[in-house]
């Protein structure tokens, strides 16, 4: 069972179930798989990120697959994204907000395990972002999409400031569950603002303008 203090449990849960959700959307609507590639796309941009964290600090088993909560909210989201896929665009703004609640506890989380294992602040920041996103680009990648968190949308850009606050304040030895709700609170700000604005990460001077593609989220 996961060890994180129960205000963050809740978030890393709702962002579990919210990826699956939105990963199975993806494959639903952009490669039109059979409910088993539903289930296992919506799987693996739930806890990808997370098995490749893992993988990289040599903490196996995955947590992600040690603790039944998780394969089961990933599952539970992808099985519903198959089953109501034609009424959820109704409710493309919670899944959206619950989208950015797993962006930033899974930043904040993973930076956070990554200081635990010994790491240097710089590869704790980005094994909190490959946390954050790396369901998302595994996703991408299996439908042959060019992965969203590279091409449009400010949604590496706040888990990098998630992971990078969480880093500091472990650093000055402020951290505690108000400075990791703090920086999950900043990602999470930065992402919907991110959406309400329709901001992008700066893009070269040559193609500012072109249209982004179409963001299935992380």
């Amino acid at each position: 069972m996961s060890s994180e203090p129960p205000p963050l449990l809740a978030l890393d849960l709702a962002g579990t179930f919210a990826f699956g959700l939105n990963g199975a959307l993806t494959a639903v609507r952009a490669a039109r798989l059979d409910v088993v590639g539903v289930i296992v796309l919506g799987m693996m941009t739930a806890l990808g990120g997370g098995v490749l964290r893992d993988v990289l600090l040599d903490s196996l088993p995955p947590a992600t697959l040690r603790d039944w909560r998780y394969y089961t909210l990933a599952a539970a989201g992808g099985l519903i994204a198959f089953a109501l896929s034609k009424h959820l665009h109704r409710l493309e703004t919670p899944i959206n907000i619950l989208d950015a609640v797993g962006l930033s506890a899974f930043a904040v989380i993973g930076a956070g395990k990554a200081l635990d294992f010994g790491l240097a602040p710089a590869p704790a920041i980005l094994l909190g972002v490959l946390t954050a996103v790396g369901g998302g680009t595994l996703r991408d990648t299996l439908v042959r999409r060019i992965p969203s968190v590279l091409s449009s949308g400010l949604y590496a850009v706040p888990a990098l400031v998630g992971a990078a606050l969480t880093v500091l304040t472990v650093r000055t030895g402020v951290y505690g569950l108000p400075a990791a709700l703090g920086a999950a609170l900043t990602c999470f700000l930065i992402r919907m603002l991110g959406l309400r604005f329709s901001l992008n990460a700066p893009e070269p001077p040559e193609t500012s303008g072109r249209p982004n593609p179409p963001h299935g989220g992380t």
